[in-house]
């Protein structure tokens, strides 16, 4: 019964945090620690269960998606943003994830690191909303090639856990002139392939970690994360335009102190 109540909170801390500013790696991290989760099959189950947080966004923007397909002549010149644009964000994350994967996982995963990068990144996210910008993408498809690619180098900050996917893209897009609901879109769309080749390498990497006897554990997980995806995904663009991004930096600043004083004290 306890993997039970630990697939659930895990997925729900999962689903929660995932595409707000505050990483939900770190997040990740940081309750598996305090509930004696760890190990390789945990780490396992930890890239399982952001497979079902991708889910709720393919499933909320599925015909978004389905228009990414369509690269017929002179797609590139359409208004709005398509397939370009979301491989220019991914790439430099990509090549730096593949370069140094390993280092990655062997000195960034653990409780110090993310203790470290939610404070980074608060900072970050300070600096983005304090900068004033002059805003030239009001909305997701306004979003230039050039921002897509700036916006992707500001994502290379996510492969260090704990500073957010969210945290960093978002960050970057209002540094080059995207509004904050327009970069909060941008990154959610841009998480799905993002994550279904991280997590899929991941559990490549991982396979004699999985059995059939975990499998219960792996879906209720999964389940929890896609529902709390959904909802969490919903409830953020409705409050994106009175949220301001230096409330979650404050959150991330309070997180880390308490982790710290609970980890270290």
């Amino acid at each position: 019964m306890s993997d039970i109540l630990n697939a659930i909170i895990m997925g729900i801390v999962e689903g929660l945090t995932e595409f707000l500013p505050v990483s939900s790696t770190g997040h990740m991290i940081l309750t598996a620690h305090l509930l004696g989760f760890e190990g390789d099959r945990a780490k396992t189950f930890e890239v399982v269960v952001q497979l079902g947080a991708v889910l709720a966004v393919l499933v909320l923007y599925w015909r978004r998606f389905l228009g990414f397909l369509d690269v017929r002549p002179g797609f590139m010149k359409r208004p709005g943003i398509n397939a370009v644009h979301v491989a220019l964000a991914m790439i430099p994350a990509v090549v730096i994830g593949l370069l140094f994967r390993d280092q990655i996982k062997e000195f960034l995963f653990g409780p110090n690191p993310v203790l470290y990068s939610l404070v980074a990144g608060g900072v970050l996210m300070i600096v983005a909303e304090k900068a004033r910008v002059r805003v030239t993408s009001e909305t997701m498809d306004d979003i230039t090639y050039k921002q897509a690619l700036g916006i992707g180098l500001f994502q290379c900050l996510a492969l260090w856990p704990g500073f957010s996917r969210s945290g960093s893209t978002m960050s970057g897009g209002m540094l080059l002139g995207t509004s904050q609901k327009a970069a909060a879109e941008f990154t959610f769309i841009v998480s799905v392939p993002m994550m279904f080749a991280a997590s899929g390498y991941d559990l490549y990497k991982s396979r004699e970690f999985l059995t059939m006897a975990d499998l219960p554990l792996f879906l209720i997980g999964l389940a929890a994360s896609f529902i709390v995806g959904m909802l969490a995904i919903v409830t953020f663009l409705n409050a994106i335009k009175k949220l301001k991004l230096s409330y979650f930096a404050y959150y991330r600043f309070a997180l880390a102190a308490i982790f710290f004083v609970i980890l270290y004290l």
